[in-house]
């Protein structure tokens, strides 16, 4: 039983003893007392009036009373209005403590075959251009929820659906087939998806070019659109890889592998992975069975020219096209199919698509289409929307070569990491390989950190150069206070300073030790409430707290030189206690902390 349910029991007795009354215990509210009062928990009063039919000061004080007479560890309580706040004996932090050193892995819930099964998408690239950005955030975000649902006892599988067929990849092919020369990512040095990106943009710039002929030839601007020859041929391409035209699925096949690899490249420098990958192009087709299903039950509807629509307009959205009049498919046939096909291969109790917001009409219009179909588990997929992310100078277009590609943001981050790095000498006694790697670490952890600290539905501005200070909320400034902690570890075996298993009960501490034991405490409630809203800010506020925390215990209290045993053996204790919560929860935000910087 822990502390708030022990709490709880307690509560309910005392309305028994004082009251002769039965409250549901669903009425009883214990929060953390906020910093401006004196306590550990505030119970919240005002629901239990009915039952004392007392004022709330007067409840409030009753009830503190039998708290205090009846559960030997609240020292002491104050009451400011309807709120009740209990303080707690130091030696019941001190035994809290000592019963989390001992635990494995504490704050984090172990899966078993009846755990929640949760599938997560996330990255979902187009073949056509490399990582960027916007991508960066995604698959961050994708990674994280995915850890930090791991760490709440879920069965998590992580699946990737690569976008690897459609009129945008037959524009990078179109272009490259025109102006490419032959040249490949062998020839060119240049990774295969920025290659391909580069044709992606050439096509766009010709596009422009036939575009503007055409107007200044009187076609109105609408028409010289789609009248523009290289946009036919494009379409024509289409047309050619759908029937599996051999040269075309060949040029197809050959861009694609460049692509490919040059996406694993960057997943393996995000420290990103995944449990699965679906193509596009194996997986378009699937939903087509399943609409010609719902159009023989008449819960489609065909027109006159063909096409097959869901009419959602008595739900207050409009009419959704699922089959063209040529009879192909569209984005949502295809994730419809896809979706059944994941709950038939993992029957997933949850799907969860990491998609930008800019796509929240399609996903509320995929389920509702789902479920008039009669899938039960429609209900089960949920739209992880989150907001577009900005550098200082603005928004990107990858078709016009604006976007910040990947590669290059994390060799910027790499090389500020490096010369930041230098310039406050932190690297001074490293080897050139050490270096390299301590750099690499911070630069993710910078980048990662900075990405995941935001609320994920908020849009958000990235600046690198901020990202890697070594002080304020930045991953930096928590791999130091990790690398310090480990110092001072490191510092009291060197000097053969004993430390024992466990603190002692009897010790006197401090506030700003028990808030930091307070903010163990909280360690496993921030993961649950982080897996509930999937929100990787949750944990990263939490760590910066408790590092923060952390640097201000360090900077007022001996360690290493403190003459009791006992205080020193707690705080080295505390110390390790900490330096291995930042280290558990950095890696459920994906980030590595290096033992020394």
């Amino acid at each position: 039983m822990n502390i708030e349910e022990k709490i709880k029991v307690n509560i309910i007795e005392a309305f028994q003893k004082i009251y002769n009354a039965e409250i549901p215990e669903k009425s009883i509210q214990i929060q953390k007392t906020r910093k401006e009062f004196i306590g550990d928990f505030t119970v919240v009063v005002f629901p239990f009036l009915r039952f004392s039919k007392k004022s709330p000061e007067q409840t409030a004080e009753q009830l503190g009373i039998y708290l205090k007479d009846n559960f030997s560890e609240i020292k002491e309580f104050n009451v400011i209005k309807g709120f009740l706040n209990l303080k707690f004996y130091d030696s019941f932090w001190l035994n809290f403590l000592n019963t989390t050193l001992l635990e494995d892995n504490y704050g984090f819930v172990k899966s078993n075959e009846d755990s929640e099964k949760i599938m997560i998408e996330y990255s979902s690239p187009n073949t056509n251009k490399p990582l960027h950005l916007g991508h960066i955030r995604n698959n961050l975000l994708g990674y994280s929820i995915a850890q930090i649902l791991k760490a709440n006892g879920k069965n998590v599988v992580k699946v990737n659906l690569v976008n690897d067929r459609g009129i945008h990849i037959c524009k990078s092919m179109l272009a490259w087939q025109k102006w490419g020369n032959g040249e490949t990512p062998d020839s060119t040095g240049l990774k295969g998806d920025k290659l391909v990106g580069n044709y992606y943009v050439k096509f766009d710039q010709e596009y422009k070019k036939q575009i503007a002929d055409l107007i200044n030839k009187g076609i109105s601007a609408e028409e010289a659109k789609k009248q523009a020859p290289l946009l036919i041929e494009a379409q024509n391409m289409l047309l050619k890889w759908e029937r599996k035209d051999a040269d075309v699925l060949e040029l197809w096949k050959k861009m694609n592998a460049w692509v490919y690899k040059g996406f694993d490249e960057t997943y393996n420098n995000l420290g990103i992975d995944f449990d699965k990958v679906y193509y596009e192009s194996e997986t378009y087709l699937l939903g087509k069975s399943i609409v010609a299903e719902g159009l023989k039950k008449g819960v489609l509807n065909k027109k006159e020219d063909g096409s097959v629509w869901a009419d959602l307009t008595k739900d207050g959205l409009d009419e959704k096209l699922l089959l063209r009049a040529d009879g192909t498919s569209v984005y949502m046939t295809q994730d419809i199919g896809t979706a059944n096909q994941r709950f038939a291969e993992y029957n997933n109790d949850k799907l969860i698509y990491v998609v930008g917001n800019e796509q929240n009409y399609h996903f509320q219009v995929l389920a509702l289409v789902l479920k008039k179909l009669g899938f039960s588990w429609a209900d089960n997929l949920f739209h992880l929307s989150y907001g577009m992310v900005e550098l200082p100078e603005g928004k990107m277009k990858s078709r016009e070569g604006t976007v910040v590609d990947a590669d290059d943001l994390l060799n910027e981050m790499i090389e500020t990491a490096r010369e930041t790095s230098e310039e406050l000498g932190k690297l001074d006694s490293y080897s050139k390989e050490e270096v390299n790697n301590v750099v690499k670490t911070i630069a993710l952890g910078a980048l990662k950190y900075f990405m995941l600290k935001v609320d994920p539905k908020k849009n958000m501005l990235f600046n690198p150069k901020e990202s890697i200070d070594f002080n304020g909320n930045t991953g930096p400034f928590i791999q130091y206070s990790y690398a310090r902690i480990k110092s001072i570890l490191n510092k009291a075996k060197d000097q053969k300073i004993e430390k024992s298993d466990c603190v002692s009960s009897n010790i006197k501490i401090s506030e700003k030790e028990v808030n930091l034991i307070k903010l163990i405490f909280d360690y496993p409630a921030t993961i649950s409430e982080a897996a509930d809203n999937y929100s990787p800010a949750l944990i990263a506020n939490y760590i910066y707290d408790l590092a923060k925390e952390f640097n201000q215990f360090y900077h007022d209290c001996t360690i290493l030189k403190e003459p009791d045993n006992d205080i020193r053996n707690f705080r080295l204790l505390l110390s390790q206690m900490i330096g291995d919560i930042i280290k558990s929860s950095m890696s459920l935000l994906g980030i590595n902390v290096p033992d020394r910087m």
